[in-house]
């Protein structure tokens, strides 16, 4: 495939940044940052010698699930499922700010205490690009520091629009996509997490989304669904009102509010940030 001259130093810079391990392990969740760094992976190194690992975890909402298998299976990846265990950590459940530190920490421990020998890995990598290595929200960032994970494509200065071009000229069905959290970031912190609120919000985001919506978030408030979608979408929430609510109700929340704000990616996190 062949990359305009911008993309190609732009893929170069990442290249470097991975350097020449004998067998790489990308943390893959199917984002388009995490899809582009597989993408590049595999063109620099070869199929043989590139692993994607998917987590997978109650955390983890079923259509990015079968999402990230298809990204993955277009690149011809060779994929390894890793059930993650955030689950049995009691501060990833208390749901504090640093719930995202506790949920990489696990993910990079069971890859370094099972998959490092198994599969014979000498180097991990993750999708962190340079706009995110910024931002004040990402605590997970420092459990990857902690296990010495590469970031090539922050190293590279690679940012968000950046990535996102390379995704289109890469060909990536991703390229657009918008970012997606977990499922957990849908809880206000310091509300326990637990896999019946994760599998409510699921099931309530991919019921909104069949409704046509590009991009959702269903925040978890007890009884209450607070749904965020895009600013320009909410005349279109209101045209499908009643099928939006029964969707909430099917999922188990007895009331559906909509709010007004829009989209708010990292506002639970931003919040409790800037009140410390």
């Amino acid at each position: 495939m062949s990359l305009s001259e911008e993309c190609t130093a732009w893929e170069s810079r990442v290249d470097d940044a991975i350097g020449s391990p004998g067998i790489l392990a990308v943390a893959f969740s199917g984002g388009v940052d995490s899809s582009v760094l597989l993408a590049v992976a595999l063109r620099h190194l070869g199929t043989d010698r590139v692993i994607a690992v998917l987590g997978v975890s109650d955390s983890l909402g079923s259509d990015e699930y079968a999402s990230a298998l298809q990204v993955a299976s277009d690149l011809g990846a060779n994929v390894v499922e890793l059930p993650t265990r955030e689950m049995e950590d009691p501060e990833y459940r208390a749901n504090g700010p640093d719930r995202c530190f506790h949920c990489k920490t696990t993910l990079f421990s069971q890859i370094s205490e099972e998959l490092v020998s198994a599969y014979g890995i000498d180097a991990v990598a993750y999708g962190e690009n340079a706009d995110d290595a910024l931002r004040a929200d990402r605590p997970g960032a420092q459990a990857a520091s902690n296990y010495h994970v590469l970031r090539p494509l922050a190293d590279a200065g690679l940012t968000k629009a950046m990535v996102r071009r390379l995704a289109h000229e890469l060909g990536l069905t991703v390229a657009d996509k918008p970012a997606s959290p977990c499922l957990a970031s849908r809880i206000p912190h310091f509300e326990e997490v637990t896999p019946q609120k994760l599998a409510q919000i699921d099931a309530a985001e991919s019921g909104i989304r069949a409704l046509g919506f590009s991009d959702i978030r269903v925040r978890h408030h007890g009884d209450v669904a607070r749904i965020e979608v895009p600013i320009d979408e909410l005349p279109h929430a209101v045209e499908v009102r009643s099928r939006l609510v029964s969707a909430i109700r099917r999922a188990g929340f007895r009331y559906a509010t909509l709010d007004l704000t829009g989209i708010q990616s990292g506002a639970f996190t931003l919040d409790a940030v800037s009140h410390e």
